[in-house]
């Protein structure tokens, strides 16, 4: 088998390894597509080395087919196309006992803290694995994992039918967030300085401005009578993100804080205390989230093929990450372990 290695910031290998058999509950799966994913770019930039050691196997978006099925698995087959949900919870700390196993305080998150998808043979707990229909590419399966986050942060968000979103910031898992609260009947905004995204979304059928040239909260307070926005996310990750989705918020507002910000940001919390607003996290995801992405993904409602930029084989991999480092030019890239894999 072959596997991608991360070695230090910026420096991954291609390595030839023994596939591991499964052992008693778990599975091995012949992987046909790893996506790779803003967290994977925080790794290859060295931002998480306290917790990702040396000669890890990154990845966690994928698909695949089973190849071998380890002792006392039941209901699994050999070709049976697949995705991995690559969190396990501990099943014993405060979150776990409360019934919120996906934010389990001792989460193991595969491709992070074990080894991950990034890697053609991938042996894992069968518990963990997800079927997807016969008829479904592997490489749209691809993205079930970034659709489940888009699912669960819209269900964290209450959005309903008729209701106005605001979406800042365009990047993945913004286009999916936009294209699932669509299909939960809302009005969507997406905003998003990058004119490549912008492109991108409006090429599936979502309304997408640049803040650099529109007044966002002017457009959205036009749009809803003065009121403003019942929902937004805020997904950019960026200061002037976090002000745009405070300030597009009707009376009791929901802002959905999505993205990951790793310092202290300035909030408006006089607009909190006199709107009444709402701030929810969303983090991860639970595995209802997944089988409801799988449904999405498959019915098409998600236009995969839109969003999948590029796919590159795995001897690419450095040039994958380099295309997505820019930024602009590229959505979703997908790595290609074998020919044939569709």
């Amino acid at each position: 088998m072959t596997a991608v290695v991360y070695r230090g910031a910026r420096d991954l290998a291609i390595v030839d390894r023994a596939p591991e058999p499964p052992g008693p509950g778990q599975v091995r799966i012949a992987v046909s597509y790893t996506g790779i994913c803003g967290t994977d770019l925080h790794i290859f930039h060295g931002d998480m080395d306290a917790r990702v050691g040396a000669s890890a196997v990154l990845g966690h978006e994928m698909s695949g087919r089973i190849a071998a099925v380890g002792a006392g698995v039941r209901g699994w087959s050999v070709g049976q196309p697949v995705t991995v949900m690559p969190t396990r919870a501990c099943g014993r700390c405060a979150a776990c006992r409360r019934g919120n196993s996906h934010i389990c305080h001792a989460m193991e998150f595969l491709g992070i803290d074990s080894p991950g998808a990034m890697q053609s043979s991938w042996t894992v707990p069968a518990d963990l694995v997800l079927a997807l229909p016969d008829d479904l590419p592997l490489d749209r399966a691809a993205l079930v994992e970034p659709v489940a986050v888009a699912v669960h942060d819209v269900r964290r968000g209450r959005v309903a039918a008729g209701e106005q979103v605001v979406v800042v910031g365009g990047g993945p898992v913004g286009v999916l967030i936009a294209v699932v609260a669509r299909e939960a009947g809302a009005r969507v905004v997406l905003v998003e300085p990058d004119a490549f995204r912008r492109s991108v979304a409006e090429s599936i059928g979502i309304e997408a401005h640049d803040p650099g040239t529109t007044d966002v909260v002017a457009l959205v307070n036009e749009r809803t009578d003065g009121a403003g926005a019942d929902v937004a996310f805020e997904v950019s990750g960026s200061v002037p993100g976090v002000a745009t989705a405070v300030d597009v918020l009707t009376t009791r507002g929901r802002l959905v804080m999505v993205a990951i910000h790793p310092q202290p940001r300035p909030v408006n919390l006089h607009r909190f205390f006199w709107r009444e607003l709402e701030l929810l996290g969303a983090r991860l995801y639970q595995r209802a989230d997944m089988v409801e992405a799988i449904r999405l993904v498959a019915a098409s409602v998600i236009p995969a093929e839109e969003l999948i930029s590029r796919v590159i084989p795995v001897a690419g991999v450095v040039d994958a990450f380099t295309a997505l480092e820019g930024g602009g030019g590229v959505m979703k890239v997908l790595l290609h372990w074998r020919e044939g894999a569709r």
